[in-house]
Order: C-alpha cells, then structure tokens, then sequence
C-alpha cells in the first residue's frame, strides 16, 4: 500500500508556483491531513492543475494553499 502522504510530498510543486511562501510548513496543501496554508494570504497564480499530485488523484480545484484541501480525494 502507498503512503499517500509521502507520495503526495515527493510529487508536490507546491514550491515553484507563484503564490508560494516559504515560511517552513508542510507542502501539500492539497491534501486533506495537511489542509491550507497558514503563511499564504495572495493568490498570485495557481499551477495546481500542473501538479502531479493533481493528475494522479484526480482532483478538481485549484488554489489549496489558500482555500484548502479537494475533500475528493480518490485513493486508488
């Protein structure tokens, strides 16, 4: 079985979008076990859709550092 939260972490591109802060929390927003960001307040452009992560769970928004977690999450 995957560990989805490891998985999520090693395809993350959380890092390279523009609306991104670093003040050292957990990436990943879009997963529902890590949930929105605490520092990201500006939505400055969204590469969700261009996420990895995205593709292989199938999810559907966009903007999780700032709206949170896609509560559907399709664990195959």
């Amino acid at each position: 079985m995957v560990d989805v939260e490891k998985d999520v972490l090693d395809l993350c591109i959380c890092k390279k979008c523009s609306s991104f802060v670093d003040c050292k929390e957990k990436i990943g927003f879009c997963f529902i076990k890590i949930g929105k960001s605490k520092c990201i307040k500006e939505e400055r452009g969204c590469i969700c859709g261009a996420c990895p992560v995205t593709k292989k769970y199938n999810l559907q928004k966009g903007y999780y550092c700032t709206r949170g977690a896609d509560k559907n999450w399709s664990l195959k």
